[in-house]
């Protein structure tokens, strides 16, 4: 080695000096998937190890970079449309650990799909060709905690405020006569209704590739204390 070499030519000891440890190089983060290559299945799985990196405190570095930005400024190819709160905790792409061009997000107070959600979640599928849908509710909402104090209490809401939580309040009612925390419940209950109606009542952009097995529309619950997803809501498997 370089120092020792020098110590012996001029006679001088080695130094005892302490060397400082080298700084730890943070691990790549995930490579930018071709939307066309993955399955439904692949699709899931991306996010399920995306949240574990993430759970975990593994640093990664996105896909955010000038040279990035610049692949997908001519068009955009993300591999799944991800339903979402608006709550400013519960970012999906940080979650997931993806970055630009990965993820095709609607989001709304309360994760509810009206008129303009549900065309945003059909262009993504007709349009773009993801082969996944995901809906996320997670812990402590505040959308859904204002539908239930709309059913316990009779509270009503300024503004629109009291419309927007609306079509969460059948949720709530169905979460009523579950055993365990109603709010919890009901955010659950609330994911279940949505993905329900994309896969049942939906036009046939969205019927036809899940009949096909091209697309999957999956339940999500996100808990903010330990930043771990629970994709408990998937469709049946299909006996072949």
């Amino acid at each position: 080695m370089i120092v020792p070499a020098l110590a012996r030519s001029t006679g001088a000891a080695p130094s005892t000096k302490p060397r400082t440890a080298p700084t730890a190089t943070p691990a790549p983060g995930p490579a930018p998937v071709s939307v066309g290559a993955l399955t439904p299945t692949q699709a899931l799985q991306l996010l399920r190890d995306g949240n574990a990196r993430f759970v975990s405190g593994h640093p990664v570095t996105d896909q955010i970079d000038g040279k990035r930005r610049l692949e997908i400024a001519k068009t955009q190819k993300p591999f799944v449309a991800y339903v979402s709160c608006s709550d400013s905790r519960v970012p999906p792409e940080l979650l997931f650990g993806r970055g630009l061009g990965e993820m095709f997000i609607i989001r709304n107070a309360g994760n509810t799909v009206d008129t303009i959600a549900m065309g945003s979640i059909e262009f993504a599928v007709a349009e773009l060709g993801v082969p996944l849908v995901v809906v996320m509710g997670h812990e402590r909402c505040g959308a859904v905690k204002a539908a239930v104090s709309v059913v316990e209490n009779n509270t009503m809401f300024p503004g629109s405020i009291g419309k927007m939580i609306e079509p969460i309040i059948p949720a709530v009612l169905r979460a009523k006569s579950q055993r365990g925390n109603l709010l919890d419940n009901s955010v659950r209950e609330n994911v279940r209704r949505v993905t329900h109606q994309l896969r049942t009542a939906a036009e046939p952009m969205l019927l036809a590739p899940q009949q096909q097995g091209k697309l999957q529309v999956v339940g999500a619950y996100y808990d903010l204390d330990t930043g771990k997803v629970d994709f408990f809501d998937e469709p049946p498997t299909k006996k072949g």
